[in-house]
């Protein structure tokens, strides 16, 4: 267990990475980030922002990627600032791990980059706490010698969150096994419920989602032993510019929040 500002990694209680997939606006993130802190001091929840500046990989040439870096950190910054909610959003490269470790709280490396040994390193130099987004091509007793490689560095705040597995084509599917087999590894394990409803390239030249199964998979996991839950959510998914398929319209994020927290309240009863 370690911890971001307040927030508790791998505690007794469950901690939430929430916000949109990309950084649309500013006006937007910040709206965003403000919702989500209500919902945060609703339910007494433990929660870092999260967006990105730059969606490195999307499907398409023309899709939308984000504001780029420097604006993207400035923003991030203000949301950090103003809003008062611990950061964490996705990093691509060396160069961009130096410059957004000047600003977030937790380093995320995407699903795709996770086993950049130079990006893993490099991450773990940054004195920031890691997180590592397991590729869908990677089984979850794999995961060793991407946590090693952090680790090296002498950064022992590193966290693994699980998104899904590659299933045929333009699938995913979750392996709830995978949970209790990664946190024998000794670290806090994360589950990403938005993503793993994800259908790659579903949509010929974006990204299609099932997002009605996302409740269903965040209640699973949380119940087979999720320390976390990431959920991208958005104030209107049908519009938003990257994820919307597999994004949860914000206004219904409280009530599975609610039932999320009960299922680890139930589970921390049976456990005493």
């Amino acid at each position: 267990m370690f911890k971001i500002n307040d927030v508790e990694i791998g505690g007794k209680d469950l901690f939430f990475i929430l916000g949109p997939c990309v950084i649309e606006s500013e006006e937007h993130v910040i709206k965003m980030a403000n919702i989500i802190k209500e919902i945060s001091k609703s339910l007494n929840i433990q929660v870092i922002f999260k967006s990105s500046y730059d969606k490195a990989n999307r499907t398409s040439l023309s899709s939308y990627r984000g504001p780029g870096i420097k604006e993207g950190l400035r923003i991030l910054e203000r949301v950090k600032k103003e809003v008062g909610l611990p950061i964490t959003t996705d990093v691509h490269s060396v160069e961009e791990v130096t410059l957004a470790s000047k600003v977030i709280d937790l380093i995320q490396l995407p699903a795709f980059l996770c086993r950049q040994t130079d990006l893993l390193v490099s991450a773990g130099k940054a004195k920031r706490p890691v997180n590592i987004k397991k590729g869908q091509f990677v089984a979850p007793h794999s995961i060793g010698p991407m946590i090693e490689k952090v680790k090296s560095t002498g950064e022992e705040r590193v966290c693994i969150t699980e998104r899904g597995y590659t299933f045929g084509y333009n699938n995913l599917v979750v392996d709830m096994r995978s949970i209790q087999i990664m946190k024998s590894f000794n670290i806090p394990v994360i589950f990403d419920a938005t993503h793993s409803v994800q259908l790659p390239g579903g949509l010929g030249d974006s990204s299609g989602g099932e997002k009605q199964f996302v409740p269903t998979l965040a209640r699973s996991a949380v119940a087979a032993g999720a320390d976390g839950v990431f959920m991208e959510c958005h104030d209107c998914p049908e519009c938003a510019l990257c994820d919307g398929p597999n994004s949860m319209p914000v206004n219904e994020v409280e009530d599975l929040l609610k039932s999320l927290i009960a299922i680890k309240s139930a589970i921390n009863s049976y456990i005493r």
